[in-house]
C-alpha cells in the first residue's frame, strides 16, 4: 500500500514539474513580446499586417494615403481602411508595391466612379485601434462601417484573409487592380474567373519599380452566386476584364456561414507559377504555422531581463529585422529579372527587396549570425543580377534596380560572408563581381578614377559617395588579399584612402573638393542639407557625413592630430544644438541628439569610433544613451525609417553589447549590454552567451570583463570567437572605469 502511494506520489510531481514545465516553456514564448505597431508612427513606416520570415507576401492593411509617412501602405495616425494588398514594403522611404487590393464589403458598390482619392472610394471604411490586434504572423481588425471582422496570416508564398461577416448581410468582395500609392501606378491589368471560387489575373505596374508584373490567384472557400468586373472605369460582360485599371466586386451565397475565407498566392512568372505557389492549409493551420516559424526565428538571440519593455523592443526588432529581404523565386525555383526573362534559382532561393545602402551596416551581418543559410541566398541573388547587369545591385525591387542611394554596399555584404567562412556561393564568381563592380564608369566611378576623389563641382554629393566607394575598395582589398590577389589587394587598398583629399584638418569636417584639388566647396556650413541636390552630403550635412571611415580609424584620428582632438569634436557631434540650416532640409534627418541623426543610417556606427580614440566609456554612455532616446513601446518607437531591418538591427547588436562598426571587418566593437543574458544560438548548437552582471538603468559602464574566464580587456570581440562559444561576462556599475580596454585601443595606432 504505502508503494502504491509512493508511486502516486511521484507521478503527482513528475506530472506537476511537467505542467509547470509547459508553463514554463509557453511563458518563454517570445513571440508575445513582439508590438507589430511599433514603427507604424512616425517616420518608422513599417507595416503591422501578416508576413513569415522572409516571406514572399505581405498581407496588411492600407489606409490609402499617397503621403511619405503611409510608405508601408498604413500609418498609425489614420482610421480609414481601403483594403488589403498582398505586397508591402517595410519602413522604406518609398512607396511602391501595395498590390493586389482586396477588400470585403456588405452592399453592391459603383465601381466605374472616377476617384482621384480616397474619400471618393465606395468600400473605405472607419476602424478603431481599440478593434484592432497583431502578433508576428497575424493581424486582426474590425471595420466600423460594413460590420466586417477581418483576420490575415501568411505562409511563405500564400496570403490568408479571413473575413466574418454580420448575420443576414451581404457577402461580397471588392478587388482594386488599379489602387496604387505615391510613385506606383498600374501599366495593364487583367481580372478572370475561371471557376466558382477562383479568380486569376495579374497586375503589370511601373514607380520605383519600373517593371514590376505580379500575377495572382485567389481562391474563395465558397462558391460565386454573382460577380461584376470593370475595365477603365467601364463594366464589362463576360468573365474576364482587361485594360489599364480593372476591378470587380463578387458576391457570395450567405446561408452556409458568416465566414468566407480567400488564400491569395503571387508570381511574379506566371498564373501557372502562383497557382503552384498556393499552400494547401486552412486559415487556422497557416496561423498557427506563422507563429511557431516565428517563434524559432525570433529565439535565435533570447535575452533576459526584469524589464519587460525591454523586451519588447528586443524581440520586435529581431521581428523587423526578418521581414526583409523576402523570397523572390517561385516553388519551382523560377523568377522574373528587369529584362523580362525568366531565369531558375537552383538550389537556392532569390530574394529581391534589398536595401543595401540601409542593411549593409548592421541588418547583413545580423543575417551571419541567425540566418547564415540565408546569406548564401542574398549572395546568389546578386550575382544573378550581376550575370545580367554585369554590375552588381543598388537597392533592387522586384529584381529592378532603382539605382536608390549611394555606393555598392552589396560588395561589403559578400566580403563580409567570405571573410566570415560562409559557402554556399561561388567566391571566384563574387571576386570577380566586387573587382568589376568598382572598376566600372556608373554613378561618378570615372570620377573617383581620374581624381581619386569626386569632385563637387561635377557631381551632387560628391563627399558621401567618395567615402562609401573608398569603404567599397577596401573591402574589394580584404577579399583580394584572402585570395591572394596581391597586386588587386594592393591597388584597392591605396584607393580607400581617397577619405584623405576630403578631410579639412582645419575644421574637422570631410568637405567638398573642386576638380582642382586644392578648392574647397564655399561657403561652408556644417549644419546645412539640402535634400538630394547641390549638396556635398547624402540625405544629411557635414556633421553626420564626415566619420565615415570605418576601414581606418586609426589612420582617420590621426588626420585629426590626435586621438584627444578627435574625441572632442566626436563629443560635440552629440553635444552640440540640434538645428539644421537649410530650405530644403532632407526629412531623413531625424532622432537628433546634438547633430548625431539616429533616424538615418550613416550615422549608426559613430558612437563606436570612441573606442578606437582610447575612450571607450563615451561609447558606452552614447550607446546607452541613444537606445534610451531613440526606441519605445508606441507607435512612435522608431527614430526613423526602419529600411528593411537595419534601424532594428543596430538596436538589436547594440542591446547585447556588442556592434559591427566596420560590417565587413569580422569584428565587432563592445558597447554597453542592457540585459543580464543574452545567448545566441549558433549553427549546429554551439551557443555564446553575453552576461552583464549588475546592469541596470544607471549601470552601464563596464568595469571589467572575462571571455569564457580569462580576463578580457579590450574594446573589440571576433566573429571567430563567437562561433567558437563561450562566455563573454561583464561586470557592470554606475561610473565608468577609464582603465579598461584602453591600452589595447591605444596600441592600435
Amino acid at each position: 500500500m504505502k508503494s502504491k502511494i509512493l508511486l502516486i506520489l511521484v507521478s503527482v510531481v513528475i506530472s506537476s514539474c511537467k505542467d509547470n514545465s509547459a508553463t514554463k516553456e509557453l511563458q518563454e514564448n517570445v513571440s508575445t513580446y513582439v508590438d507589430p505597431f511599433i514603427g507604424t508612427g512616425g517616420h518608422g513606416h513599417t507595416y503591422p499586417g501578416a508576413t513569415v520570415p522572409f516571406g514572399m507576401v505581405q498581407v496588411s492593411p492600407d489606409n490609402g494615403k499617397s503621403d511619405w509617412d503611409w510608405c508601408s501602405g498604413y500609418h498609425y495616425s489614420d482610421n480609414i481602411i481601403v483594403g488589403f494588398s498582398n505586397l508591402h514594403l517595410s519602413g522604406t522611404g518609398i512607396g511602391d508595391l501595395a498590390d493586389i487590393l482586396l477588400m470585403p464589403i456588405n452592399k453592391k458598390v459603383d465601381l466605374t466612379k472616377e476617384t482621384t482619392n480616397r474619400d471618393e472610394l465606395p468600400f473605405k471604411s472607419f476602424y478603431s485601434h481599440a478593434n484592432e490586434h497583431a502578433s508576428p504572423g497575424y493581424y486582426q481588425v474590425f471595420l466600423q462601417d460594413p460590420k466586417i471582422n477581418v483576420e490575415l496570416t501568411a505562409t511563405q508564398r500564400t496570403a490568408y484573409q479571413k473575413y466574418t461577416f454580420a448575420n443576414g448581410d451581404e457577402q461580397a468582395v471588392v478587388i482594386d487592380l488599379g489602387y496604387a500609392i505615391n510613385w506606383d501606378k498600374a501599366l495593364e491589368t487583367s481580372i478572370n474567373v475561371e471557376d466558382k471560387n477562383t479568380i486569376t489575373g495579374y497586375r503589370y505596374s511601373t514607380g520605383w519599380a519600373k517593371n514590376q508584373k505580379v500575377f495572382f490567384v485567389a481562391k474563395f472557400s465558397k462558391p460565386l452566386k454573382n460577380h461584376l468586373l470593370t475595365a477603365n472605369s467601364k463594366i464589362i460582360k463576360g468573365t474576364k476584364s482587361e485594360g489599364e485599371k480593372t476591378s470587380a466586386q463578387l458576391f457570395f451565397e450567405t446561408q452556409s456561414s458568416t465566414e468566407l475565407l480567400v488564400k491569395v498566392a503571387v508570381s511574379s512568372v506566371s498564373i501557372k507559377n502562383a497557382k503552384e505557389n498556393l499552400d494547401a492549409e486552412t486559415f487556422s493551420e497557416a496561423k498557427i504555422a506563422a507563429e511557431n516559424v516565428w517563434n524559432t526565428s525570433l529565439s535565435k538571440i533570447k535575452v533576459e531581463s526584469s524589464v519587460d519593455s525591454l523586451k519588447t523592443i528586443f524581440y520586435t526588432a529581431m521581428y523587423h529585422a526578418q521581414i526583409a529581404p523576402v523570397t523572390y523565386s517561385d516553388k519551382n525555383g523560377e523568377y522574373r529579372l528587369e529584362n523580362d526573362s525568366i531565369i531558375i534559382a537552383k538550389d537556392f532561393t532569390a530574394y529581391s527587396t534589398l536595401s543595401l545602402w540601409d542593411t549593409f551596416r548592421a541588418e547583413n551581418p545580423l543575417l551571419t549570425l541567425i540566418a547564415p543559410d540565408k546569406v548564401s541566398d542574398i549572395i546568389n541573388s546578386m550575382l544573378s543580377y550581376y550575370d545580367t547587369k554585369k554590375i552588381l545591385p543598388v537597392w533592387t525591387l522586384y529584381a529592378n534596380e532603382t539605382n536608390t542611394m549611394t555606393g555598392y554596399h552589396s560588395i561589403p555584404v559578400i566580403v563580409d560572408a567570405y571573410q566570415k567562412g560562409i559557402t554556399g556561393f561561388d567566391a571566384d564568381k563574387a571576386y570577380e563581381a566586387v573587382k568589376t563592380t568598382m572598376m566600372q564608369n556608373q554613378r561618378g566611378l570615372d570620377l573617383y578614377k581620374q581624381y581619386g576623389f569626386i569632385p563637387y563641382d561635377l557631381l551632387d554629393e560628391s563627399v558621401t559617395i567618395t567615402l562609401e566607394y573608398a569603404y567599397d575598395d577596401w573591402c574589394v582589398a580584404q577579399m583580394a588579399k584572402s585570395m591572394g590577389k596581391e597586386a588587386d589587394y594592393k591597388y584597392f587598398l591605396e584607393r580607400s584612402k581617397a577619405y584623405h583629399h576630403l578631410m579639412d584638418p582645419q575644421t574637422g569636417f570631410m568637405r567638398g573638393k573642386s576638380k582642382d584639388g586644392i578648392s574647397w566647396n564655399e561657403p561652408f556650413d556644417p549644419k546645412h542639407s539640402n535634400h538630394r541636390e547641390q549638396t556635398d552630403y547624402t540625405e544629411g550635412n557635414a556633421w553626420q557625413h564626415s566619420w565615415f571611415v570605418p576601414q581606418d580609424v586609426p589612420d582617420f584620428i590621426s588626420l585629426h592630430g590626435s586621438n584627444e582632438i578627435f574625441a572632442s569634436r566626436l563629443e560635440k557631434l552629440f553635444t552640440e544644438s540640434s538645428e539644421i540650416t537649410g530650405s530644403n532640409v532632407s526629412a531623413d534627418i531625424s532622432g537628433l541628439i546634438g547633430q548625431y541623426a539616429h533616424g538615418n543610417e550613416p550615422s549608426h556606427h559613430i558612437s563606436y569610433l570612441f573606442n578606437s580614440a582610447g575612450q571607450p566609456w563615451r561609447t558606452q554612455y552614447w550607446a546607452h544613451h541613444i537606445m534610451e532616446t531613440q526606441y519605445n513601446t508606441t507607435p512612435n518607437g522608431l527614430s526613423g525609417n526602419e529600411d528593411c531591418g537595419q534601424m532594428s538591427a543596430w538596436y538589436i547588436f547594440s542591446s547585447i553589447g556588442i556592434y559591427p562598426m566596420n560590417p565587413a571587418s569580422g569584428n565587432y566593437e563592445i558597447g554597453s549590454p542592457i540585459f543580464e543574458k543574452s545567448t545566441i544560438t549558433l549553427t549546429g548548437g554551439k551557443t555564446f552567451v553575453i552576461e552583464a552582471e549588475n546592469v541596470s538603468s544607471t549601470n552601464f559602464y563596464i568595469q571589467s570583463a572575462t571571455l569564457n574566464g580569462d580576463a578580457f580587456n579590450q574594446t573589440t570581440l571576433s566573429h571567430k570567437q563567437i562561433l567558437d562559444g563561450g562566455v563573454l561576462h561583464f561586470k557592470m556599475g554606475s561610473k565608468p572605469n577609464k582603465a579598461w580596454g584602453v591600452a589595447i585601443t591605444n596600441n592600435k595606432k
